[in-house]
């Protein structure tokens, strides 16, 4: 199981907005697109789904760009995984119980909807501010390690 390059995009893409937002409030998706080395058309795309789903604002104008529309510890991972993703079912049978006829009386069904529950749990657990937390640790230690 892998999740798409839209989560994992996204979710660097609102890493990167929400460290910047500390000292610049409003940052530019081209910045963004260069500090993470995606590509402005697609990340145009993705931050799409992130407004409509109430994570970011964009701001028109000469100076726009993007800006969080919530703090950083109000958003999970939970949410921003199911905005760029859609409905978490592992299977089609967990979200569409008519799509198999051995719904409701097949084991692995259950397992797949244990696993569903555990990965759910995971990400909902986790906020932009605890990826933010980890980023800032992570270029702490290499610079260190470079000293």
């Amino acid at each position: 199981m892998k999740l798409s390059t839209r989560a994992r995009y996204g979710t660097r893409a609102l890493v990167d907005l929400a460290i910047h937002a500390r000292t610049e409030i409003i940052v530019t998706l081209k910045e963004i697109a260069e500090r993470q080395d995606i590509s402005l058309t697609y990340l145009e795309h993705l931050v799409g789904p992130l407004i409509d789903g109430g994570l970011v604002r964009s701001i028109r104008g000469s100076k726009g760009g993007v800006m969080l529309a919530k703090p950083i510890r109000e958003i999970t991972l939970k949410d921003i995984v199911g905005l760029l993703e859609g409905p978490p079912a592992l299977v089609e049978c967990l979200e569409y119980a008519n799509s198999c006829p051995r719904s409701g009386s097949c084991v692995t069904q259950e397992v797949w909807d244990e696993v569903g529950k555990a990965m759910d749990k995971v990400l909902a657990s986790k906020t932009l501010q605890d990826l933010v937390e980890r980023q800032k640790s992570k270029e702490a230690a290499c610079y260190m390690y470079y000293i």
